[in-house]
């Protein structure tokens, strides 16, 4: 790789402080600061309702805002043709748990519309590293992002710690007026810090209380805040409400004087938009009680000074362990009818489970230089989602079929219909089994193991086979059982993905010659369906549907002879399906009937796929099909020049085994 010229690097240094300053000018020029009275005539007509918002109010608009905004092209694509909406901010990172999303999403909707949903405690609930961390931080940046918009714009008392609404100033006897004229509720009180310097520095007179647009920041402590229990005999309340300032009392004179008091307590940082709660279920009772009343009344009590209101979300999460150790004790249930519990699973599709892989492989320097191959985030994916599978008691179903049915593919004999059975039979799938964290951590000691900046599927099953083995925290029986679900991702799954693009790679016509297989067996379908014969291609005879011909493609997925005719009018229904909408009925069209296809032709080619790679000693034509082979798979189908090797050798290695 050649280093940049002088020049090139040059200019992008220059465009990088241009784009730098473009954006500190925008930022300056998004600031406004004035009296409560310029505030009254210039920003609340015509903005009333966005400025008299709830905490709840603002997160759901957020959600809102986010998913408006997602509306490209590619963000329909991506979410299978819909268009985006509140979830769109979660889809970022997060990727198979659309369930616990669409449970989180209404939470903030019906709590916006003023429901007493609003009324509770927001409590995720799963196994570690599942995704519930990564959805609070999620909300807090898209709190962040959003307070930068003109739509999100909030505006708060200049100094304020609780970062509190100006529209708090107006005295309760004028609110009755400010609603008929503006058409909104305001529902907050002033704090004793505001009360104190309105006194004080203004002399009552609210008009002259200096305003501000802020923006929200967990790092300014600004809207957003976040606790997490440090010893629990040793936490203190102070760390939420705040304590006397001794150094303070000196120069004030009084404890209760408001600027003798410490407001740097997390709830005050939180206030007007989101406080997370990290393991909750840790803290002492009085932290629960304290974080649940603020819930229910928008207010906490603190020794010196009346209620102070306070509006935000508060959002927690925990582990299961502590969970259930929480149940245990009665005099929780109360507490726990103050909440709304989502659990958040581990993803049940291999195919989201190896996109999380994926993001957190593409985020790791130490992969940055590293080639995978194309199967090898799939097939540690495919032990994942096995490890969290309670094994079906259906007659005819095995793991390998619910795990390829939880991942959307066809099965034959099991409607699509069948995952919504299956995952009512066992609601507590995805609690247990291995994390993602424990997947990329096998995989990252594998690359510093290996020296040659290339990693196979293979390799990828060894090395979690070495961390299960290695692993103190698990006996010898659950070993076992995982390392059994190692097998069978490399038999069930990962043999079928490398034959196949061994495969494919061998007959550089592949595609051709699949369609054209497609097309004859479509005719034949219709000709069997129909009972009329058809004209043979090679002859120009004319003779019966060829039932040997059809059934020697169904059996390759293991369609019965009784299920023959069903799956054949399935078949005939996509494709006229494709025809009515002018499209051609191609091997994506259908899933199964591509794997049919695909396997017909293998077999066929079996022979010529041995002859090839099993020579001990290959001539010159056979060592030019091989390289061919192998550049094919490295040019089109993701591999490099050693996994490629790998594939090649691993192939032979099953062909010499049938």
């Amino acid at each position: 790789m050649q280093s940049d010229s002088p020049k090139g690097s040059s200019q992008r240094s220059e465009n990088f402080v241009e784009a730098l300053s473009a954006y500190s000018r925008f930022h300056r020029a998004q600031h406004w600061s004035g009296t409560f009275g310029e505030f009254l005539r210039t920003i609340v007509p015509g903005n009333a309702r966005q400025l008299a918002r709830t905490s709840h109010e603002y997160l759901w608009d957020m959600l809102c805002w986010f998913g408006r905004n997602a509306q490209t092209p590619n963000s329909v694509a991506s979410n299978g043709g819909e268009p985006a909406g509140p979830k769109e901010l979660f889809k970022r990172e997060l990727f198979g748990i659309d369930e616990p999303l669409s449970r989180v999403v209404d939470y903030f909707k019906a709590a916006a519309a003023g429901s007493d949903v609003g009324r509770r405690l927001l409590l995720l609930l799963g196994p570690p590293s599942g995704g519930k961390s990564t959805m609070a931080i999620l909300l807090k940046r898209g709190l962040e992002e959003y307070s930068h918009t003109d739509e999100g714009a909030i505006y708060a008392l200049q100094g304020s710690p609780m970062h509190e609404s100006p529209l708090n100033l107006i005295p309760m006897s004028l609110r009755a007026e400010f609603r008929d004229t503006y058409g909104v509720e305001i529902r907050g009180e002033l704090s004793p810090w505001a009360r104190d310097r309105l006194e004080r520095e203004f002399e009552g007179d609210f008009l002259r209380m200096p305003v501000e647009r802020i923006f929200l920041s967990e790092a300014a402590r600004v809207g957003v805040g976040t606790y997490a229990p440090h010893d629990p005999t040793t936490a203190d309340l102070a760390d939420l409400v705040g304590s006397v300032d001794l150094s303070k009392v000196a120069q004030f004179g009084d404890e209760g004087d408001p600027r003798a008091w410490s407001w740097s307590g997390a709830v005050y940082a939180a206030s007007r938009g989101m406080l997370e709660m990290i393991e909750i279920l840790k803290v002492k009772r009085e932290f629960l009680y304290l974080l649940l009343t603020l819930t229910q009344e928008k207010n906490v009590k603190v020794s010196r000074f009346p209620l102070i209101y306070l509006d935000e979300t508060i959002l927690a999460h925990t582990n299961l362990a502590e969970f259930h150790k929480f149940l245990q004790e009665k005099e929780n249930e109360a507490l726990l009818d103050r909440m709304v519990i989502v659990k958040v699973p581990y993803t049940l599709s291999y195919v989201d489970e190896a996109r999380i892989y994926n993001k957190l492989v593409s985020a790791a320097p130490a992969f940055r230089d590293v080639h995978l191959d194309p199967h090898a985030l799939r097939v540690a994916a495919v032990f994942a989602v096995l490890t969290r599978l309670v094994k079906p008691e259906r007659e005819g179903m095995d793991l390998s079929k619910k795990l390829r049915l939880y991942a959307g593919e066809s099965v034959e004999g099991f409607p699509e219909t069948e995952v919504t059975r299956l995952r009512t039979e066992a609601p507590e799938e995805g609690l247990t089994g291995v994390s993602p964290r424990f997947i990329v951590n096998s995989i990252s000691n594998a690359i510093t193991r290996n020296d040659k900046k290339s990693l196979t599927s293979m390799e990828v099953l060894l090395a979690l086979k070495d961390s299960i083995e290695n692993d103190a925290r698990m006996d010898a029986k659950a070993k076992k059982l995982w390392i059994d679900y190692l097998v069978l991702a490399r038999k069930d799954f990962y043999n079928r993905w490398v034959k196949e693009d061994v495969h494919r790679a061998l007959f550089a016509s592949f595609e051709d010659e699949a369609q054209q297989l497609l097309d004859k067996y479509l005719d034949e379908v219709e000709a069997s369906l129909d009972h009329r014969e058809v004209t043979d291609p090679i002859t120009g005879e004319s003779r019966p549907a060829d039932e040997r011909f059809l059934r020697s493609v169904e059996e390759k997925i293991k369609v019965s002879e009784s299920g023959k005719l069903t799956f054949r009018q399935e078949v005939v229904r996509k494709a006229m399906v494709a025809y009515k909408v002018g499209e051609k009925f191609t091997l994506n069209s259908h899933a199964r009937m591509r794997e049919a296809i695909e396997q017909y032709l293998f077999e066929e080619r079996r022979d010529v796929l041995r002859l090839v790679t099993s020579a001990a000693r290959p001539d010159d034509e056979a060592r030019k099909k091989i390289s061919a082979v192998q550049d094919r798979l490295i040019t089109e189908y993701g591999y490099d020049e050693h996994s490629a090797k790998e594939a090649l050798s691993y192939v032979t290695t099953l062909l010499a085994q049938e």
